[in-house]
């Protein structure tokens, strides 16, 4: 972890999904880890903070989230595009070396036995809520954040800083085909 990366606290956790980004989804069980793509992925509630992320069934990962009970969120930047796109595209079911041969290059956070991906803008450490059906029928997973940090090039204060940051710390939205929009300008409601 380099020194640019702080702590966010619990509260406001939820503000670096709020905007909707294309995450990657990490996990580890049983000695194996794994990084996927997820473009569905959402704050669902406050206290405790929670989200949603779809995980197909199709997905390597799954069953490591499912083994571990607990999985990594991360905001991959514009300068990851093509590593988000490879590891959205390749499966470690075909793939022995998938991360090495994405360029993904995971590190530890102390407290917490799960992969995170190096260069992101953020991530959070969230453990599975288990709820069966939404699994099985949906492939809806629900994680409580039990941990969250973002790199302050990108997100201080509890606000992104797309506006003032370099355009490679913006955060993608996949589209589909390969193509990903990169976060834009920051635009407020006046108050009333």
């Amino acid at each position: 972890m380099t020194s640019n990366v702080a702590p966010v606290p619990l509260e406001k956790a939820t503000r670096l999904l709020n905007h909707g980004p294309t995450v990657l989804v990490s996990a580890r069980h049983a000695g194996e880890d794994n990084v996927m793509a997820a473009a569905w992925a959402c704050a669902l509630d406050y206290t405790p903070p929670k989200l949603t992320v779809v995980l197909d069934k199709m997905t390597r990962t799954r069953p490591l989230v499912e083994g571990s009970g607990i999985f990594a969120i991360q905001v991959p930047t514009a300068a990851q595009m093509q590593l988000t796109f490879d590891v959205g595209h390749r499966s470690l079911h075909d793939d022995a070396d998938k991360l090495a041969n994405c360029g993904v290059k995971l590190f530890g956070i102390d407290g917490h036995d799960l992969p995170f991906v190096s260069g992101c803008s953020a991530w959070l450490a969230c453990k599975l809520i288990p709820e069966k059906h939404n699994q099985q029928i949906y492939d809806l997973f629900i994680g409580e954040i039990v941990g969250a940090w973002a790199d302050t090039r990108a997100f201080e204060n509890g606000h992104w800083k797309f506006e003032t940051a370099d355009p490679a710390w913006r955060s993608l939205h996949y589209v589909a085909g390969g193509q990903f929009y990169a976060t834009g300008e920051s635009l407020v409601a006046p108050s009333k």
